[in-house]
């Protein structure tokens, strides 16, 4: 999953990001208001964590741009900004959770999981799958079971493909939750990844569509 992270704060935004990174979540960091909307008009997103007190443009003001171009990604607004009304102006400007600073970091997790959950259209926790099942919140893998140890970036393949059975993923929309802001782009890392878990999971539980991209079978 690639997500934006959207803090001016050097020391919160790098403790963030890593702590992102080391979930397995592929992370581009913006700065101020300005750089988050250009992100946003470039690349699709899994989920923007978003503060609101931002040089240049307001976070409020990046959310209701984001709301006007019918983009539904999540927002999770995380700020200092601790008054009711300030919080009802975020969720009526499209935020879909708030979470104030200072911030426990599991909780923090937790609520991203949550409303990745709900874009996924899912409720349950563990996405299971002919037999195969992913707990996003522990990274456990279990095929029959039996866990299975799979690397940080086959888990960042698998889950948004198992997440949504019967959606097609081209290789570029895998590579853009692969890889974030200045990582080395690997030609063939898709296909590499995808032929790991099919050696780990099954070889019926990842279909290539010819020309298309890949999917999980609905069933």
């Amino acid at each position: 999953m690639r997500l934006l992270l959207v803090e001016d704060d050097a020391m919160i935004g790098e403790t963030v990001r890593d702590l992102l990174r080391g979930e397995h979540y592929a992370v581009d960091w913006a700065t101020d208001g300005d750089m988050a909307d250009a992100a946003l008009h470039a690349q699709a997103y899994d989920l923007v964590l978003l503060d609101l007190g931002l040089p240049r443009r307001d976070g409020l003001a990046v959310l209701r741009a984001l709301r006007a171009r019918k983009d539904r990604t999540p927002v999770l607004v995380a700020t200092a900004r601790d008054g009711v009304a300030q919080r009802i102006e975020g969720l009526d400007a499209g935020a879909d959770d708030y979470v104030l600073k200072p911030y426990d970091l599991d909780e923090l997790l937790a609520r991203i999981r949550a409303l990745l959950r709900r874009a996924a259209g899912r409720a349950e926790p563990v996405y299971e799958h002919q037999g195969v099942s992913i707990n996003p919140a522990t990274r456990e893998v279990l095929v029959g079971g039996a866990p299975v140890v799979l690397s940080a970036r086959e888990w960042a393949v698998l889950e948004p493909l198992l997440a949504r059975p019967g959606m097609v993923l081209s290789r570029q929309q895998l590579e853009d939750k692969l890889y974030g802001w200045g990582d080395e782009v690997s030609s063939n890392a898709v296909e590499v990844y995808i032929h790991g878990l099919r050696k780990k999971l099954g070889a019926g539980l990842l279909l290539n569509v010819r020309g298309v991209g890949y999917m999980v079978p609905k069933s």
